[in-house]
Formats: structure tokens, sequence, C-alpha cells
């Protein structure tokens, strides 16, 4: 079995441009004909300009866009798998909770907390060579937004998405995410009591819940690094609300007055001391994703078996040269109307009588 992929997708875009060409062209039709109306009765003025085949004007325009949709299949570069390869690679196993609370979207950190954390995950999963990885999102509750994987173009789709819509239930709840993630480390069990694997829990520390503490003693004791980052500033920042993507204020507390959340960084200190880890506190210029890092290559390694397509075979010469011959016969057919056209022309005339006669 072989797999087909497009090497560069994004240039699959440039075909859409064929239908704007598309539609200018039947606005341009529509107003030369609406012109030419206007010069005399519809069929006089098509003996005037018979020489000129509508026809052949249409067939040169498609040929054209039919050359546009090549080159940009050509520049998205078909490829067929060939070769499928087992690899054996070592790493660890890493699992990500991105707090997603409506208070990760404080501007206290550039663009706001939510995204420059997302921005930080991405830079890290570009960093990773073997290491498997899964990203849990929580805010009153947790899930699993990506199961442990080493597919890192899934992790940064599925990074993409997400945003603070994806929990009705709002609120922080650390403890939840951390439960989370023991459950899906267990069903990877730790070998010959190798510690590999890690769990770096990225929020503005403000729990709404008890247990967080109690929840990263249990996965430390299960082998588990428990690594803190804190997003926000000490002096904080206020919510703010959107509605159909427009901000229409700030939240506000029972009595009327903005609420301005918080880094709790006492908590996450105590959280990652007791999880085997530390704590980084992110600002406008450092995430600290990159300290954590260090400290992750060094856990132990365990064998992860793949299975992969790693040659691939392009075919974008064969939508270059249909380009290339569309263009060509392009160039070759003329707008002129041909005597084979002429033969079947409903609009001649005939002399009878002595008259000239107009057929339709």
């Amino acid at each position: 079995m072989k797999i087909f992929k497009f090497e560069h997708p994004e240039y699959l875009i440039a075909a859409s441009v064929v239908l704007l060409l598309y539609t200018l062209w039947f606005i341009a039709k529509a107003r030369d004909k609406n012109t030419l109306l206007r010069l005399g009765e519809e069929a006089q003025v098509k003996r005037l300009v018979k020489a000129l085949s509508p026809q052949k004007r249409a067939w040169k325009f498609f040929l054209v866009n039919l050359a546009v949709v090549m080159i940009a299949l050509a520049l998205a570069n078909p490829q067929l798998g060939s070769k499928m390869e087992k690899a054996t690679r070592k790493g660890a196993d890493i699992m990500i909770a991105l707090d997603i609370s409506r208070s990760m979207l404080a501007q206290d950190i550039k663009p706001n907390r939510l995204t420059r954390a997302k921005m930080a995950i991405s830079r890290l999963v570009d960093k990773l060579e073997g290491d498997r990885i899964g990203i849990i999102v929580f805010a009153a509750e947790a899930y699993t937004q990506l199961p442990i994987t080493t597919d890192y173009g899934a992790a940064k789709m599925f990074l993409s998405s997400v945003n603070t819509d994806y929990i009705n239930n709002q609120g922080t709840s650390i403890a939840a995410a951390i439960e989370k993630a023991m459950q899906t480390f267990e069903q990877k069990p730790v070998k010959d009591n190798k510690k590999n694997k890690a769990l770096i829990i990225i929020t503005d520390g403000e729990d709404h819940e008890q247990g967080a503490v109690d929840a990263a003693k249990k996965a430390a004791a299960a082998g588990i690094k428990i690594y803190t980052i804190g997003m926000g500033l000490e002096s904080g920042a206020p919510i703010p609300v959107y509605r159909n993507g427009v901000k229409t204020g700030y939240k506000k507390d029972r009595e009327g007055h903005t609420v301005i959340t918080k880094l709790n960084e006492n908590l996450l200190r105590e959280i990652a001391a007791d999880g085997g880890g530390y704590f980084v506190r992110a600002n406008n210029s450092n995430t600290g994703l990159k300290k954590i890092f260090k400290s992750i290559s060094k856990l132990d390694k365990e064998e992860i078996e793949t299975r992969s397509f790693k040659e691939y075979e392009g075919w974008f010469q064969i939508f270059v040269f249909a380009a290339i011959l569309f263009l060509l016969i392009e160039i070759l057919i003329t707008e002129k109307r041909g005597k084979f056209a002429d033969r079947f022309n409903i609009f001649t005339t005939n002399s009878i009588n002595g008259k000239k006669e107009v057929k339709s």
C-alpha cells in the first residue's frame, strides 16, 4: 500500500484563482455584449463581427485557467510514498496541560496569556526528536485534546484550534489536569523503573479547586516529573469579555468592580517542587519552555518503534508539462472563425428574389 500526499498543500489555494478569473470573464462578457447591442440590432451586429469566434475565445480562456490549475498542482508537488520503513527511536513522554480558562485571555503578556503559551508550545514541538507528546486542556474540568503521539504535525494542528470556548464549565482545576495526565500515562507503563514521563502545566495558577499539591505528589510517586509555567505578571490584568469575537468590556464581580487576574506563583512553585520539577515564570520576552526542554532532554529515554513512509516520489513534472502544453495550445488557437465554423453559421445571408434575408 502506498500513501499519497502533497508536499506543499498550501499552494492548492492558488487553484481558487480560477474561480475569480471566471467571475471576471463572465462580467466582461456581459459588458461586451451590452456594448455591441448599442450598435444596432443583434442580427446585424453578429454579421459585422462574424470573423470572431466566441467558441474559440471561450476555449482559449479555458486553457489558460487549466494551466493555472496545473501550475498550482505542480507547486503543491503531489507525492507517492514508495517505501515503508520501521524505525526505533528513543524518547520521553511529554504531556502538556494548557489552561484555557478565560483568565488566560488577560493581556499582561502580549498578545495575551493563551496565545503566547500556544506559540511557545509550537516552538517546543519543533525541537522534539523522538519524544512523544500529548496535550490536555483544562479549566474547571480537564480533557485530553491529543493522546501521546509522535505525530508532531497533528500536535500543532490540534494546538492551533484550542481556545477558551472548548470548555463551558469555567474556573481552574489544576488537580483535574494532573489526574487526567496520570490516566493517560497509565496506558503506557514505565519499563524497568525508568523515569521518562514529564508533565508541563501552563497556567496563571488561579486554582479555584483544592487538591493540586496532593495530586502532584501522587504523580511524582508514579514517576511523572511536573514542571509549571506561570503565565501572567504579579501586577495582573483585567479579563476581557468577548461577544462574537468583539471585545465588549472586562469581567466584573458582583459589586460591579473589574476583576483583576494575577499570577499565583506560590502555588505553582509548590506544585513543581512536590512534582520533582521546577517552576518558571513567563514574561513578555520569555516563556521558560527552553529551560524546561533542557531538563526534559535529560530524562530516561524509552525505545519507540515507529512506521512511516520515508521515500516519496514527486510528480510535479507532469503538471508542469501539462501547464506548458495547455499554454502552447492556447497561443496557437486564434479568435478568428474558421471555414468549418462558417458552414454552421446560423447567421448567413442569401439572395431570394433579389432580396437579402437573414436566417435564424
